[in-house]
């Protein structure tokens, strides 16, 4: 599991079919509690914010965290990390 910084959304107006509907999140990662320079698109199944710290799962078992786990996902925030 990563931990990360969300910093701005990804607008995709094609993408496939079964990802409409989805809200991609641009993320800066944290490790060690700081910011690095490395950065992943990561679907929302929480309702995460621009400025909120949260929990990344990665993988096969990042669509484990969907409705549909047949989709194509390999990145979803999956918490929102209190302050």
């Amino acid at each position: 599991m990563l931990k990360g910084l969300v910093i701005g959304n990804v607008v995709s107006t094609k993408k496939q079919e079964s990802l409409t509907g989805s809200k991609f999140l641009e993320v800066k990662i944290i490790e060690n509690n700081i910011e690095t320079d490395k950065y992943m698109v990561a679907v929302d199944s929480v309702g995460a914010g621009i400025g909120e710290i949260v929990l990344i799962t990665t993988g096969s078992s990042a669509r484990l965290a969907l409705r549909n786990q047949f989709e194509p996902v390999d990145a979803v925030i999956v918490g929102i990390v209190d302050p």
